[in-house]
């Protein structure tokens, strides 16, 4: 019997290695892309989110509509809290039915119950969905962080209109009342109240 004996040459390893070295390369470059698109993901769906109005975001403009219809719609507001915040937050106006296009402002409250100065940020959306690429804000608290001193109320005005083309797409046309909806959190690299309360008592001399 006798054994075959299978020669590999120099040039067939030289091969073989550059495809081995291609496909960690591509391995490579394929899971940075995918690291990267993960990291990019939050950005990109906000962006979008303010360009479209998807989700009920809204729109900020710089200046008000110069289009009023004679056409009336009806906007309420809403307020809420986050837990951990030690906030009474609410809206001073519940409700107000401009014309369409009509620049309007209306009114919020915040007040600190907390003994410490805190830090808050405002997310907010509209329903329907729909509705949130044709509520433009001029003016809103929620552009920017509000502190509030310990026992401070502040009133945070919102200006607003709604665009008049509004009542031309198919799936907007028939709305008649648009809900704007606040939330406040308190800013994520601030400690927990009760938190600091435990830090000052460790602070304190005993007796």
């Amino acid at each position: 019997m006798r054994l075959r004996t299978v020669t590999v040459s120099n040039e067939n390893i030289k091969v073989s290695n550059r495809r081995n070295v291609g496909v960690a390369t591509a391995c490579v470059v394929f899971v940075g892309g995918m690291v990267g698109m993960a990291y990019a993901a939050v950005p990109l769906y906000q962006l979008f989110c303010q360009v479209t109005g998807y989700g009920g975001t809204t729109q900020r403009v710089e200046q008000v509509s110069d289009v009023v219809l004679d056409r009336t719609i009806n906007v309420t507001f809403d307020a809420n809290a986050a837990s951990g915040l030690n906030w009474d937050f609410k809206a001073v106006d519940k409700k107000v039915t401009p014309k369409i296009g009509e620049t309007v402002q209306i009114t919020y409250t915040a007040t600190n119950n907390s003994p410490h100065p805190v830090t808050g940020e405002a997310v907010f959306n509209v329903t329907p969905g729909e509705a949130g690429a044709y509520f433009n804000k001029v003016q809103c608290f929620c552009f920017t962080e509000t502190t509030l001193q310990p026992g401070e109320t502040l009133e945070m005005p919102v200006v607003f209109f709604v665009d008049p083309a509004i009542v031309e797409a198919d799936e907007t046309k028939g709305i008649g009342t648009i809900t704007l909806s606040y939330t406040f959190y308190p800013r994520a690299d601030q400690a927990p109240v009760a938190a600091l309360a435990v830090e000052e008592d460790k602070g304190q001399p005993k007796l």
